[in-house]
């Protein structure tokens, strides 16, 4: 009898695809946990096969405003740090530098050393004469300060490849060298083997690391990859006379001058330098040339192209005003490297849906290489990385984002943006519109000011509400960066539903219809929270994984008996139950298919009632119940939920007749003074009842006690993690704080101190009108009493802020139960 791939001694049967920085630290991270059966094919030669690895200038810089590339970058700086090859070390931790020439960018780097100490990243910002003696060579005339991170440095990528390559092979991995990828092959649903030009290679899990071939692989799998190669120009300079009596390879920082797009290097007594400036130059992956016919064409490798001088002409004049002594010198050769972008800049990695066993890490710069490798050999022997990944996840992009045409788009402007000092809500000017509710007429004649996320166009507040603001008490002035992608006008619609009534526009928000005669025991099984109740009950519950961390958290109506609509958050969400979904239970996203209003304000009630012969009272609809009726002409999915803690309900109907539904609730609520209102005030709204944002407030790395959401937890029935929680720790919590002083503004992801010291970041925040305050939530060490004082770093200043007692807005909960 043939064993399964869980009991055979050396693992499952896993192929890599690709042996660039990737596949190596990925074969060496699996093989160290005990799966030895490892193949890597790679179609060039080893060690250095052409692909991006084989020209990486390897900077790693680790700070990211992404807590989760932050820590990719740390392990990798750690890991290459600890590796030697000929008895060269793999890391040259020389530091990292960056320079501010203006003023936004000087304040930037100030925000920037925010991330760094919320992190844990060792970094300051200094002044210019610092900057002159870490970088004698600059023009300091020019420098108004820079970013110092000591730990920062230079990623000897090809040598930390083939470290990696010989541990993973004394384990027994097995490394082939000229073997192209020809298919995929497949069996139910799962993969069977991979097919070279050299034979076929069984496998139970199939890993492409192919880099900007990864579209190519994808396809053979059946898979789409949203990743797009774009050539990137790099060149070095002939010897410098200031770098005669240098003998080693580096030994000043890294240096990024962002303000100009450009970073250098030293190689010895010469400097490399890289540029973002140019035009983006997209190259599409299905026409990268194999390895032999690149080089017969006169190539050095696949990823490296042709210099193109004219792109470089601007940026050499900028490398010489920086740097005085490169007008001594001309640049001796340089390349355009391919290298990926993805839609929104961030990796590619999980297994696919299509295709169980085939696993996607694509989109991985050297900076990230072994933190990513670490994660997906946990999620691939452990069933989970220990990191959260859902920035990183590949089901996050919405099927609108995949497109050929999309993915070239946003992957060049992410190219473009890469030193560009972008606002936390700035979004990417196209292609827009993509997604619209079918309100997006009424919005954009009451002037919505739109934002984007998911593909959605989603309004953040409404210029027809202007006239409001003239009503109100003045606001605090606010600061330059905190008034961006903000209007005082989202304070009057958080008042106006306070105190009368507003529409909310809803639709983004994904909805699950989850139906068959085992939805109930499967979702049951699924979730946490008590959902055998009788049809018409609404639950707030949380998904969770193993290891009792919390996936997500959902709202599920129970319809009928075995029909339930599931308020999700992401297509993540999506996958995981139908990995996980019985025989006979359907589960369909339906949100494209269906829209939503929420009706919210303490004239709610008003507003609905005459709509509808059903009874909208408080005993007739009580709260989390739902109810299919009708408004008007429109059937509608009624639930009376409120996530900005006052009166309402939220409203359900098909696409079609959304725009009907709005025009009805807008003027049977003309005489009660109802207003349109955004994702502004809803943000404020809701974090003023500490409503908490999965994915910002909590991921898979927290329990439900720490994330204070422990009362959707029932422990007297079986779900999954539940086993998890029984000796679930609780060290950190997360932490309302209301800042002291009434003009003050934080945004999210600043470092909270404690006693003077990092102990903390803030996940959200946003200005709480009704309170007069700031509210931020933060985790923070458990055990810190209401009442404590912190600090908040804005921008390098230490903002004092005041641990509270949540709810910090209605803690009785009269104004939604009336």
């Amino acid at each position: 009898m043939s064993s399964t791939p869980e009991t055979r001694p050396n693992g499952p049967q896993v192929v890599i695809i690709g042996a660039g920085i990737v596949g190596c630290s990925l074969a060496d991270e699996l093989t160290a946990r005990g799966w030895t059966d490892v193949t890597v094919l790679e179609q060039g030669p080893l060690p250095a096969p052409g692909g991006s690895t084989s020209h990486a200038p390897g900077l790693v810089f680790q700070t990211s405003p992404s807590r989760t590339l932050t820590a990719l970058a740390r392990y990798t700086v750690e890991k290459f740090a600890s590796l030697r090859a000929d008895g060269v070390p793999c890391f040259n931790q020389v530091g990292g530098l960056e320079l501010a020439t203006t003023p936004e960018r000087l304040t930037d780097l100030h925000r920037k050393a925010g991330y760094a100490a919320a992190w844990g990243i060792r970094g300051e910002v200094v002044g210019p004469a610092r900057c002159k003696e870490l970088w004698p060579l600059i023009d300091e005339s020019v420098v108004l300060g820079g970013f110092h991170t000591p730990d920062d440095g230079l990623a000897r990528a090809l040598l930390a490849a083939r470290a990696q390559l010989e541990r993973a092979t004394g384990k027994g991995a097995r490394f082939l060298d000229r073997h192209t990828v020809t298919g995929i092959e497949k069996e139910n649903g799962r993969v069977t083997a991979v097919v070279t030009d050299q034979g076929v290679f069984p496998a139970d899990h199939v890993v492409s690391a192919a880099g900007f071939w990864g579209p190519v692989i994808g396809r053979m799998a059946g898979v789409d990859v949203p990743l797009q190669p774009l050539a990137h120009q790099y060149a070095r300079t002939r010897p410098l006379a200031d770098l005669q009596d240098h003998e080693a390879e580096a030994t000043r920082p890294i240096l990024r001058f962002q303000d100009r797009d450009l970073y250098f290097r030293e190689h010895t007594d010469r400097i490399g330098i890289g540029s973002y400036a140019h035009r983006p130059l997209p190259v599409d992956p299905f026409a990268i040339l194999p390895y032999d016919e690149a080089r017969a064409r006169n190539m050095d490798m696949p990823s490296s192209f042709p210099f193109t001088t004219e792109d470089w002409a601007p940026s050499w004049d900028d490398c010489r005003r920086l740097i005085p002594a490169l007008r001594e010198t001309e640049i001796e050769e340089g390349f355009n490297g391919v290298f990926s972008f993805t839609p929104d800049g961030m990796p590619v990695l999980g297994e696919t849906r299509q295709l169980r066993g085939f696993w996607l890490a694509e989109a991985v710069w050297v900076t990230h290489s072994a933190g990513v490798a670490k994660a997906v050999a946990e999620w691939m022997v452990d069933g989970r990385p220990s990191l959260d990944l859902h920035e990183c996840d590949l089901t996050r992009f919405e099927d609108a984002q995949r497109s050929p045409s999309y993915v070239r788009e946003r992957g060049s402007q992410q190219f473009v943006e890469v030193y560009d000092v972008l606002h936390p809500l700035q979004p990417m000017e196209r292609p827009r519109p993509l997604r619209v509710s079918p309100f997006y007429a009424r919005q954009q004649q009451l002037g919505a000011r739109f934002l984007e996320g998911g593909g959605w166009e989603r309004p953040h507040w409404y210029e027809a509400n202007a006239p409001l603001v003239d009503a109100m008490d003045p606001l605090p002035e606010r600061d330059a960066w905190s008034a961006r992608y903000w209007s005082p006008i989202a304070a009057a619609e958080a008042k106006a539903t306070r105190e009368k009534v507003a529409l909310y526009d809803m639709t983004p928000l994904r909805r699950l219809e989850v139906t068959g005669p085992g939805a109930l025991d499967f979702l049951s099984r699924m979730t946490t929270n008590n959902l055998r109740k009788k049809p018409g009950a609404v639950t707030y519950t949380l998904l969770l994984d193993e290891t009792g961390g919390v996936r997500s958290d959902l709202t599920v109506a129970r319809l009928a008996p075995d029909r339930f609509q599931v308020g999700a958050n992401s297509p993540a969400d999506l996958d995981w139950l139908t990995r996980h979904a019985p025989e006979g239970v359907q589960i369909r996203d339906i949100t494209s298919g269906t829209c939503c209003v929420g009706v919210w304000g303490p004239l709610a009630r008003d507003l609905v009632q005459p709509l509808t012969r059903d009874d909208f009272s408080h005993e007739g609809f009580g709260y989390f119940r739902a109810k299919e009726t009708h408004l008007g002409h429109v059937p509608v999915t009624a639930m009376r939920l409120s996530y900005v803690g006052e009166l309402g309900w939220e409203l359900y109907t098909t696409a079609d007749l959304g725009l009907r539904l709005w025009d009805t609730l807008w003027e049977a609520g003309a005489d009660l003074g109802v207003v349109a209102a955004g994702r502004s005030a809803f943000n404020s709204l809701r974090l003023e009842k500490g409503y908490r944002a999965w994915g910002v407030d909590m991921t898979d790395e927290h329990n439900p006690y720490e994330a204070g959401i422990g009362f959707a937890v029932r422990t007297d029935k079986e779900f999954l993690g539940r086993a998890a929680l029984e000796d679930a720790p609780v060290t950190r919590r997360l932490t309302p704080l209301l800042l002291d002083e009434p003009a003050a503004v934080v945004l999210g992801k600043e470092p909270v101190y404690v006693d003077g010291a990092a102990a903390g970041y803030v996940t959200s925040a946003s200005y709480g009108y009704t309170l007069g305050r700031c509210v931020a939530y933060a985790w923070l060490p458990a055990g810190l009493a209401t009442g404590t004082g912190v600090h908040i770093e804005y921008f390098g200043e230490k903002v004092p802020a005041t641990v509270a007692e949540e709810p910090l807005f209605d803690p009785k909960m009269t104004r939604i139960r009336r």
